[in-house]
Protein backbone atom coordinates (compact mmCIF):
# COMPACT_ATOMS: atom_id res chain seq x y z
CA UNK A 1 0.00 0.00 0.00
CA UNK A 2 0.80 3.40 -0.76
CA UNK A 3 2.19 5.46 1.98
CA UNK A 4 -0.34 8.46 1.36
CA UNK A 5 -3.59 7.84 2.08
CA UNK A 6 -5.75 7.90 -0.73
CA UNK A 7 -8.85 8.87 1.62
CA UNK A 8 -8.00 9.77 5.30
CA UNK A 9 -11.03 9.82 7.95
CA UNK A 10 -9.85 12.20 11.36
CA UNK A 11 -12.26 12.39 14.48
CA UNK A 12 -15.41 12.95 12.10
CA UNK A 13 -18.59 13.53 14.03
CA UNK A 14 -22.08 13.47 12.53
CA UNK A 15 -25.14 14.16 15.22
CA UNK A 16 -29.25 14.16 13.97
CA UNK A 17 -30.15 16.55 16.38
CA UNK A 18 -29.40 15.25 19.98
CA UNK A 19 -28.14 11.71 18.53
CA UNK A 20 -24.62 11.41 18.45
CA UNK A 21 -24.68 8.46 15.22
CA UNK A 22 -21.23 8.96 14.59
CA UNK A 23 -18.30 10.33 17.60
CA UNK A 24 -14.81 10.70 16.68
CA UNK A 25 -14.17 8.46 13.92
CA UNK A 26 -10.29 8.24 11.86
CA UNK A 27 -9.33 5.60 9.90
CA UNK A 28 -7.39 5.41 6.05
CA UNK A 29 -8.01 4.07 2.88
CA UNK A 30 -4.64 3.40 0.88
CA UNK A 31 -5.02 3.62 -3.02
CA UNK A 32 -6.23 -0.39 -4.50
CA UNK A 33 -6.73 -1.38 -0.83
CA UNK A 34 -10.52 -2.66 0.66
CA UNK A 35 -11.45 -1.84 4.45
CA UNK A 36 -14.13 -3.76 5.18
CA UNK A 37 -16.46 -1.36 7.60
CA UNK A 38 -18.63 -4.16 9.83
CA UNK A 39 -21.00 -3.72 12.86
CA UNK A 40 -24.63 -4.56 13.78
CA UNK A 41 -27.44 -2.61 12.09
CA UNK A 42 -27.69 1.24 13.78
CA UNK A 43 -23.68 1.46 14.44
CA UNK A 44 -23.06 4.18 12.51
CA UNK A 45 -21.56 2.41 9.49
CA UNK A 46 -24.03 3.64 6.35
CA UNK A 47 -23.73 7.55 7.81
CA UNK A 48 -20.15 7.59 7.44
CA UNK A 49 -20.48 6.51 4.08
CA UNK A 50 -23.06 9.54 3.52
CA UNK A 51 -21.27 12.01 5.40
CA UNK A 52 -17.98 10.72 2.49
CA UNK A 53 -20.02 11.90 -0.12
CA UNK A 54 -21.60 14.63 1.91
CA UNK A 55 -24.68 13.54 1.13
CA UNK A 56 -25.66 14.16 4.79
CA UNK A 57 -22.87 17.15 6.61
CA UNK A 58 -21.19 16.04 9.37
CA UNK A 59 -20.63 18.30 12.65
CA UNK A 60 -16.63 17.99 12.66
CA UNK A 61 -13.89 16.29 11.89
CA UNK A 62 -11.62 16.00 8.55
CA UNK A 63 -12.72 13.86 5.49
CA UNK A 64 -9.00 14.10 3.17
CA UNK A 65 -9.16 12.49 -0.33
CA UNK A 66 -6.65 12.66 -2.29
CA UNK A 67 -5.04 15.48 -0.42
CA UNK A 68 -8.24 18.08 -0.05
CA UNK A 69 -10.78 18.03 2.70
CA UNK A 70 -13.81 17.32 0.96
CA UNK A 71 -15.39 19.29 4.33
CA UNK A 72 -14.30 22.53 2.97
CA UNK A 73 -15.59 22.31 -0.41
CA UNK A 74 -18.21 24.24 -2.53
CA UNK A 75 -21.18 22.29 -3.29
CA UNK A 76 -20.32 22.58 -6.92
CA UNK A 77 -16.58 21.18 -6.15
CA UNK A 78 -18.50 18.39 -4.37
CA UNK A 79 -20.67 17.50 -7.69
CA UNK A 80 -17.22 16.99 -9.44
CA UNK A 81 -16.15 14.71 -6.76
CA UNK A 82 -19.31 12.50 -6.47
CA UNK A 83 -18.91 10.05 -9.56
CA UNK A 84 -15.55 10.97 -10.63
CA UNK A 85 -13.57 10.89 -7.60
CA UNK A 86 -15.70 8.75 -5.17
CA UNK A 87 -19.03 6.75 -5.95
CA UNK A 88 -21.23 4.18 -4.09
CA UNK A 89 -23.48 1.75 -4.69
CA UNK A 90 -26.39 1.49 -2.44
CA UNK A 91 -27.69 -0.92 -0.02
CA UNK A 92 -30.73 -1.18 -2.36
CA UNK A 93 -30.69 -0.99 -5.99
CA UNK A 94 -34.12 -1.12 -6.68
CA UNK A 95 -34.54 2.15 -4.65
CA UNK A 96 -31.44 3.83 -6.02
CA UNK A 97 -32.48 3.02 -9.75
CA UNK A 98 -34.77 5.15 -11.49
CA UNK A 99 -37.89 3.18 -12.14
CA UNK A 100 -38.84 4.89 -15.49
CA UNK A 101 -35.75 5.13 -17.03
CA UNK A 102 -33.81 2.62 -19.51
CA UNK A 103 -30.50 1.27 -17.39
CA UNK A 104 -28.56 2.14 -20.34
CA UNK A 105 -28.99 5.48 -19.96
CA UNK A 106 -29.07 5.59 -16.19
CA UNK A 107 -25.42 4.56 -16.41
CA UNK A 108 -25.16 7.08 -19.48
CA UNK A 109 -26.28 10.07 -17.52
CA UNK A 110 -23.37 10.01 -15.35
CA UNK A 111 -20.69 10.42 -18.17
CA UNK A 112 -23.13 13.21 -19.70
CA UNK A 113 -23.43 15.16 -16.19
CA UNK A 114 -20.05 14.75 -15.38
CA UNK A 115 -19.19 16.19 -19.62
CA UNK A 116 -17.43 13.27 -20.47
CA UNK A 117 -18.97 12.78 -23.23
CA UNK A 118 -22.04 13.70 -25.35
CA UNK A 119 -24.97 11.02 -25.02
CA UNK A 120 -24.15 9.14 -28.37
CA UNK A 121 -20.63 8.38 -26.63
CA UNK A 122 -21.58 8.26 -22.91
CA UNK A 123 -24.12 4.93 -24.92
CA UNK A 124 -21.08 3.39 -25.88
CA UNK A 125 -19.50 3.92 -22.97
CA UNK A 126 -22.20 2.51 -20.63
CA UNK A 127 -22.14 -0.36 -23.36
CA UNK A 128 -18.80 -1.60 -22.22
CA UNK A 129 -19.35 -1.09 -18.82
CA UNK A 130 -22.19 -3.92 -18.68
CA UNK A 131 -19.95 -5.72 -20.00
CA UNK A 132 -17.47 -4.95 -17.69
CA UNK A 133 -18.88 -6.22 -14.80
CA UNK A 134 -20.43 -9.26 -16.66
CA UNK A 135 -23.85 -8.46 -17.22
CA UNK A 136 -25.22 -11.11 -20.09
CA UNK A 137 -26.39 -10.01 -23.72
CA UNK A 138 -25.94 -5.99 -22.37
CA UNK A 139 -27.18 -4.89 -25.76
CA UNK A 140 -30.72 -5.96 -24.66
CA UNK A 141 -30.36 -4.88 -20.94
CA UNK A 142 -29.36 -1.00 -21.87
CA UNK A 143 -32.99 -1.21 -23.41
CA UNK A 144 -34.79 -2.66 -20.05
CA UNK A 145 -36.08 -1.45 -17.19
CA UNK A 146 -35.16 -1.80 -13.87
CA UNK A 147 -38.16 -4.09 -12.61
CA UNK A 148 -37.17 -6.07 -15.71
CA UNK A 149 -34.22 -7.25 -14.38
CA UNK A 150 -32.80 -9.94 -11.34
CA UNK A 151 -31.45 -8.58 -8.11
CA UNK A 152 -28.31 -9.41 -8.63
CA UNK A 153 -28.30 -7.89 -11.95
CA UNK A 154 -29.33 -4.85 -11.00
CA UNK A 155 -26.73 -4.81 -8.16
CA UNK A 156 -24.42 -5.01 -11.17
CA UNK A 157 -26.21 -2.31 -12.87
CA UNK A 158 -25.65 -0.36 -9.55
CA UNK A 159 -22.02 -0.67 -9.95
CA UNK A 160 -21.68 -0.30 -13.87
CA UNK A 161 -23.27 3.35 -12.90
CA UNK A 162 -20.60 3.39 -10.07
CA UNK A 163 -17.58 2.98 -12.02
CA UNK A 164 -18.55 4.34 -15.09
CA UNK A 165 -16.54 7.42 -14.67
CA UNK A 166 -13.33 5.97 -13.37
CA UNK A 167 -13.72 6.88 -10.17
CA UNK A 168 -10.48 6.31 -7.34
CA UNK A 169 -12.86 5.02 -4.25
CA UNK A 170 -16.00 3.00 -4.30
CA UNK A 171 -18.16 2.77 -1.26
CA UNK A 172 -20.68 -0.29 -1.41
CA UNK A 173 -22.79 0.24 1.59
CA UNK A 174 -24.11 -3.59 2.09
CA UNK A 175 -24.07 -4.63 -1.97
CA UNK A 176 -24.80 -8.23 -1.00
CA UNK A 177 -27.63 -8.11 1.32
CA UNK A 178 -30.58 -8.66 -0.37
CA UNK A 179 -29.00 -11.49 -2.74
CA UNK A 180 -28.81 -14.98 -2.49
CA UNK A 181 -25.57 -16.75 -1.30
CA UNK A 182 -24.34 -17.84 -4.77
CA UNK A 183 -25.08 -14.28 -6.56
CA UNK A 184 -23.75 -12.80 -3.17
CA UNK A 185 -20.50 -14.86 -3.75
CA UNK A 186 -20.59 -13.11 -7.81
CA UNK A 187 -20.89 -9.91 -6.63
CA UNK A 188 -17.82 -10.32 -3.89
CA UNK A 189 -15.55 -11.65 -6.60
CA UNK A 190 -16.32 -9.05 -9.11
CA UNK A 191 -15.74 -5.89 -6.84
CA UNK A 192 -12.68 -7.76 -6.33
CA UNK A 193 -11.89 -7.83 -10.12
CA UNK A 194 -12.64 -4.37 -10.50
CA UNK A 195 -10.25 -3.50 -8.28
CA UNK A 196 -7.48 -5.72 -9.85
CA UNK A 197 -8.51 -4.05 -13.39
CA UNK A 198 -9.01 -0.19 -12.26
CA UNK A 199 -6.66 0.08 -9.60
CA UNK A 200 -10.12 0.58 -7.14
CA UNK A 201 -9.98 1.22 -3.58
CA UNK A 202 -12.99 0.06 -1.98
CA UNK A 203 -15.02 0.73 1.35
CA UNK A 204 -16.91 -2.53 1.81
CA UNK A 205 -19.61 -1.67 4.67
CA UNK A 206 -21.47 -5.03 5.70
CA UNK A 207 -23.23 -6.02 9.14
CA UNK A 208 -21.46 -9.96 7.93
CA UNK A 209 -18.26 -10.56 8.69
CA UNK A 210 -18.09 -13.42 6.38
CA UNK A 211 -18.50 -11.12 3.46
CA UNK A 212 -15.91 -9.20 4.70
CA UNK A 213 -13.58 -11.85 5.43
CA UNK A 214 -13.83 -12.78 1.60
CA UNK A 215 -12.07 -9.86 0.26
CA UNK A 216 -10.57 -6.87 2.81
CA UNK A 217 -7.68 -6.02 3.31
CA UNK A 218 -8.46 -4.48 6.65
CA UNK A 219 -11.49 -4.30 8.66
CA UNK A 220 -12.58 -1.70 10.84
CA UNK A 221 -15.30 -2.83 13.63
CA UNK A 222 -18.13 -0.32 14.92
CA UNK A 223 -20.21 -0.11 17.82
CA UNK A 224 -22.69 2.48 19.01
CA UNK A 225 -21.18 5.15 16.62
CA UNK A 226 -17.34 4.08 17.17
CA UNK A 227 -14.75 2.25 15.91
CA UNK A 228 -13.88 -0.05 18.55
CA UNK A 229 -11.28 -1.73 16.35
CA UNK A 230 -9.14 -2.06 13.14
CA UNK A 231 -6.11 -3.63 11.67
CA UNK A 232 -4.97 -6.22 8.97
CA UNK A 233 -8.01 -8.39 7.97
CA UNK A 234 -6.25 -11.77 9.27
CA UNK A 235 -4.79 -10.45 12.18
CA UNK A 236 -8.49 -9.11 13.54
CA UNK A 237 -10.00 -12.47 13.14
CA UNK A 238 -7.56 -14.69 14.03
CA UNK A 239 -6.54 -12.53 17.39
CA UNK A 240 -9.67 -9.51 18.16
CA UNK A 241 -8.73 -7.22 20.81
CA UNK A 242 -11.84 -6.09 21.50
CA UNK A 243 -14.55 -7.91 23.52
CA UNK A 244 -16.82 -6.93 20.79
CA UNK A 245 -15.40 -8.00 17.95
CA UNK A 246 -14.50 -11.78 19.81
CA UNK A 247 -19.02 -11.60 20.06
CA UNK A 248 -19.43 -11.12 16.58
CA UNK A 249 -16.79 -13.71 15.62
CA UNK A 250 -18.53 -16.18 17.84
CA UNK A 251 -21.92 -15.17 17.12
CA UNK A 252 -21.09 -16.17 13.76
CA UNK A 253 -23.11 -19.42 12.11
CA UNK A 254 -20.74 -22.19 12.27
CA UNK A 255 -21.28 -26.22 11.50
CA UNK A 256 -21.69 -26.36 15.08
CA UNK A 257 -24.88 -24.00 15.19
CA UNK A 258 -25.73 -25.26 11.41
CA UNK A 259 -26.28 -28.94 12.71
CA UNK A 260 -28.88 -27.92 15.22
CA UNK A 261 -26.08 -27.23 18.28
CA UNK A 262 -26.56 -23.38 20.19
CA UNK A 263 -25.76 -19.81 18.24
CA UNK A 264 -23.67 -17.99 20.54
CA UNK A 265 -24.83 -14.48 21.24
CA UNK A 266 -23.35 -10.92 22.60
CA UNK A 267 -25.67 -10.58 26.42
CA UNK A 268 -27.80 -7.40 26.75
CA UNK A 269 -28.47 -4.87 24.07
CA UNK A 270 -27.38 -1.63 22.01
CA UNK A 271 -27.35 1.65 24.05
CA UNK A 272 -29.93 3.75 23.27
CA UNK A 273 -27.48 6.67 21.61
CA UNK A 274 -29.38 9.50 23.15
CA UNK A 275 -28.17 7.86 26.72
CA UNK A 276 -24.74 6.72 26.64
CA UNK A 277 -22.65 5.38 29.25
CA UNK A 278 -19.75 7.94 30.28
CA UNK A 279 -17.35 5.14 30.17
CA UNK A 280 -16.98 2.55 27.19
CA UNK A 281 -20.38 2.17 25.38
CA UNK A 282 -19.93 -1.68 25.33
CA UNK A 283 -19.36 -1.76 28.94
CA UNK A 284 -22.81 -3.48 30.28
CA UNK A 285 -22.71 -6.13 27.76
CA UNK A 286 -18.80 -6.92 28.29
CA UNK A 287 -17.78 -9.71 30.39
CA UNK A 288 -14.28 -8.62 30.71
CA UNK A 289 -15.50 -4.81 31.96
CA UNK A 290 -13.68 -3.47 35.20
CA UNK A 291 -14.80 -0.28 37.00
CA UNK A 292 -12.64 1.67 35.01
CA UNK A 293 -14.29 0.94 31.91
CA UNK A 294 -17.55 3.00 33.30
CA UNK A 295 -15.83 6.24 34.23
CA UNK A 296 -13.98 7.42 30.49
CA UNK A 297 -14.34 6.63 27.09
CA UNK A 298 -11.15 3.82 26.41
CA UNK A 299 -8.55 6.00 23.92
CA UNK A 300 -7.04 3.65 20.88
CA UNK A 301 -4.52 0.95 22.49
CA UNK A 302 -2.34 -0.25 19.72
CA UNK A 303 -1.53 -4.17 20.21
CA UNK A 304 0.63 -5.13 17.27
CA UNK A 305 1.84 -2.52 14.20
CA UNK A 306 -1.47 -1.53 12.20
CA UNK A 307 -3.83 -2.88 15.06
CA UNK A 308 -5.94 -1.07 17.58
CA UNK A 309 -8.71 -1.89 20.06
CA UNK A 310 -10.75 1.06 22.09
CA UNK A 311 -10.44 -1.43 25.40
CA UNK A 312 -8.49 -0.84 28.41
CA UNK A 313 -7.67 -4.78 28.16
CA UNK A 314 -6.53 -4.76 24.95
CA UNK A 315 -3.37 -5.41 25.18
CA UNK A 316 -3.81 -8.58 27.80
CA UNK A 317 -6.82 -10.33 26.02
CA UNK A 318 -5.02 -9.87 22.61
CA UNK A 319 -2.38 -11.68 23.52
Amino acid sequence: MASTPLLEVRNLNVSFGDVPAVRDCSFTIGPGEILGLVGESGSGKSTIALALLRLIQPQGGQILFQGRDLLTLSEDEMRVVRGAGISMVFQEPMSALNPVMKVGDQIAEALVAHGKNNWKEARKEALEMLRQVAVPDPERRMRQYPHQLSGGLRQRVMIAMALVCRPALLVADEPTTALDVTVQAQILALLGDLRQRFGLALLLISHDLGVIGQVADRVAVMYAGRLVESGPMERVFRSPAHPYTRGLLRAAPSLLSQRGGRLATIPGSVPDLRALPPGCAFEPRCELRIPECAQAVPPPLEVAPGHQARCLRAGETNA
